[in-house]
């Protein structure tokens, strides 16, 4: 059985995600819970979306070295 990849922050990065999530709460408590679950939880690799995927999920087209940037995320 492999095991799971996983990015964990140290205790110094953890407390600096929270306390950015802290001053976000009440003007975007939706980045505040993402900026909090990161701090406690890490980030699964197994999950994680390649850009072009997100891409292809919403219908939009590959982006290429001619095709001018997007600023959407």
């Amino acid at each position: 059985m492999e095991a799971a990849m996983r990015i964990v922050f140290d205790p110094a990065e953890q407390e600096a995600l929270r306390a950015d999530a802290r001053e976000l709460a009440d003007h975007d408590p939706r980045i505040a819970y993402v900026l909090e679950r990161l701090a406690g939880e890490g980030v699964d690799l197994d999950r994680v979306t390649s850009w072009e995927d997100l891409r292809e999920d919403l219908g939009q087209p590959p982006l290429d070295d001619s095709a001018p940037a997007s600023h959407v995320a």
